[in-house]
């Protein structure tokens, strides 16, 4: 799976999130890329996308 960084998080850590998609979106903390990995439909994920912007 190819991840990418959010443009919204910092190199000192802190709020750092990444992002992959497939059949659905895939969400993890770059912190702890081992640890649990959240999964919402592509639908799901452009509604909260649209409506955090």
């Amino acid at each position: 799976m190819n991840w990418r960084k959010s443009t919204y998080s910092q190199d000192t850590g802190g709020a750092c999130v990444e992002v992959a998609t497939a059949n659905a979106v895939f969400i993890r903390d770059t912190a702890n890329r081992d640890g649990l990995t959240l999964s919402v439909s592509a639908t799901a994920w452009l509604k909260f996308t649209s409506a955090i912007k």
